[in-house]
């Protein structure tokens, strides 16, 4: 009897632990998503704020989130922004510090890449050839840093840093002057080694291998990751064909579509929204002003033509995002825009979150820049 009992005692205890767990406080991501999971599954930690003196930072723990503030009195001093959080990680750097950046202008990511090279950091670059003649990667070139250039008619567009393969920086915010004060941006930081593989990955595609652009073959270690509870799906272009998964995402929206776009002219993509608002998805958006004066196909006119609430954004600067935040719980971010470039010629790199806190966060931005666009009207 007494064995009997601890036999079902033990069956129960092995059928319990081989249950699944749903996260918790976040959207429920496709049912084809098999995340390679980092973290057991908890409850959301509570955002803690980040102070930044020109613009907007969140801690959660696994991620840092900033975004850039052109209307701080502080930017046109090009001091305390986002950029101070990037150098001091860079300057804890152990290891490695890996860089793919389309421009570098700016001193204080500039310092830390040479003092963490001079200290034995190993630190390896690439970039967008037509910007190497800037002064700030020439200096970085003269500290016996290597950088090399895309050498092509396509962008070397991404933005994102490895570090200590422990961690990545990625969003729309090029590493420049006007990037960090002047434009509107964001940048994120993802504490993953599964997600810091992936961006070793495609670093080195560039760096070891020379294929930038089209020469590339889809080779993402871990597409699809989870961390503490949060789904990340993880992909590059061209390689990864994102302008169809895009527009799936899109397809799947069931209450609301928020954007900020620097450049709009996918057809397919922009087609996608228009069929969601016709279905009664609330649809809203900003758009790069110059962006819409200048680009031929531009989505800006037929959303307009469609009744959509799209707008022309009111920075004297640029409205750099490339941002979609689908159902309020859903996030598309990253170096990629809303282009067939972008899908077809360009290094990019494009995240989405399933968290319904950093969802919230972009939401806030978009908000701040919706408002600024509508007092430009």
């Amino acid at each position: 009897m007494q064995k009997t009992l601890t036999y079902i005692f033990v069956l129960l205890i092995l059928t319990t632990a081989c249950q699944s767990v749903t996260p918790r406080g976040n959207s429920v991501p496709p049912a084809s998503f098999l995340p390679v999971t980092e973290a057991a599954d908890q409850s959301p930690a509570a955002l803690k704020e980040i102070p930044l003196g020109a613009g907007y930072g969140v801690d959660g723990g696994w991620f840092e989130l900033y975004f850039t503030d052109p209307q701080s009195p502080l930017a046109s001093q090009e001091t305390g922004g986002p950029d101070s959080h990037l150098a001091a990680a860079i300057d804890s750097a152990r290891l490695t510090v890996d860089v793919a950046i389309y421009s570098l202008s700016l001193n204080s990511v500039r310092d830390a890449l040479i003092h963490a090279h001079k200290r034995g950091v190993q630190v390896r670059m690439v970039m967008e050839s037509e910007n190497l003649d800037r002064s700030d990667p020439q200096k970085i070139q003269e500290a016996g840093i290597p950088i090399l250039g895309d050498r092509r008619e396509g962008l070397m567009h991404d933005k994102f840093v490895v570090i200590d393969h422990s961690e990545v920086w990625l969003g729309s915010m090029n590493f420049t002057d006007s990037g960090g004060y002047t434009d509107n941006n964001n940048l994120m930081r993802i504490r993953s080694v599964k997600v810091a593989e992936n961006y070793t990955k495609e670093f080195e595609e560039m760096f070891v291998d020379d294929k930038f652009g089209d020469d590339v073959v889809a080779e993402t270690p871990n597409p699809q990751v989870t961390i503490d509870g949060t789904p990340i799906t993880v992909y590059f272009s061209p390689d990864d064909g994102v302008q169809a998964n895009f527009v799936d995402l899109v397809n799947n929206a069931q209450e609301s579509i928020y954007f900020m776009a620097f450049s709009f002219t996918s057809d397919e993509i922009g087609a996608a929204v228009r069929a969601r608002a016709k279905d009664g998805v609330t649809v809203a958006g900003v758009m790069e002003t110059e962006q819409i004066n200048s680009n031929i196909g531009t989505e800006f006119d037929p959303f307009q033509q469609a009744g959509l609430d799209v707008l022309p954004d009111g920075n004297e600067g640029l409205m750099h995002h490339k941002v979609m935040v689908i159902d309020e719980n859903t996030v598309i971010l990253g170096s990629y825009n809303f282009t067939n470039s972008a899908e077809t010629r360009n290094d990019e790199t494009l995240i989405v979150v399933y968290n319904e806190q950093i969802a919230a966060q972009f939401m806030a931005e978009f908000q701040r820049v919706y408002a600024q666009a509508q007092a430009a009207q």
